[in-house]
């Protein structure tokens, strides 16, 4: 894609209830963050580069990408990092993945938009099989009002929002492994064997 309009925003805002209150994207993967390693990835694929973070900024900003917060309080969930990375994005396109899913694909980019230019859609979302992975979204800043509202409204459901906006959903049946993450140190130990050279 020449001039590409697309900023990739990597979703650090969690609060990781699930692995006893840590910051994942700073969690170490094979002697490097989890964040790190989603950079590698998703670098590459985009014209610009945002990191969506409510904790340890300085940490995250050493990355050396813009750091930019939820501007909705009480940690309202990927939609919130959605809001702020289209709010701040200068590209038309801004694409989402979380920080703890490291073996993201190297055309995740590519495949999102060529779908959404061919359905002619604000929004485009990775599936695999029957599952839609919503935080892998690629969405156009005009949808920004409507989320802004729904955000407003004390919405939080993903699911809902993209139905309410009208998303393509993209399958990446030949890479399902792609798309896993880590909510507990066993998954953590898992993937970090699968990425050992």
């Amino acid at each position: 894609m020449e001039n590409n309009p697309i900023t990739g925003l990597i979703l650090a805002g969690g609060q990781g209830r699930r692995m006893g209150g840590v910051d994942k994207g700073l969690l170490l993967l094979n002697h490097r963050t989890l964040t790190a390693h989603v950079i590698e990835r998703l670098r590459p694929q985009v014209g610009a580069l945002l990191i969506n973070a409510n904790r340890h900024l300085p940490r995250y900003a050493a990355f050396g990408y813009p750091v930019i917060s939820d501007s909705f309080s009480n940690f309202p969930g990927p939609l919130a990092g959605l809001h702020a990375g289209l709010s701040e994005a200068r590209t038309p396109w801004v694409i989402t993945a979380p920080c703890d899913s490291p073996m993201l694909p190297h055309d995740l980019v590519a495949r999102l938009y060529a779908a959404a230019q061919q359905h002619d859609a604000p929004l485009a979302i990775a599936k695999v099989g029957d599952r839609l992975h919503s935080v892998f979204a690629l969405a156009h800043r005009r949808v920004l009002p409507d989320l802004t509202d729904y955000l407003r409204g004390g919405e939080r459901k993903v699911a809902l929002w993209f139905a309410r906006i009208g998303g393509v959903e993209v399958p990446f049946d030949d890479q399902p492994e792609a798309f896993r993450n880590i909510n507990t140190q066993d998954e953590l130990d898992a993937i970090a064997s699968l990425l050992m050279p």
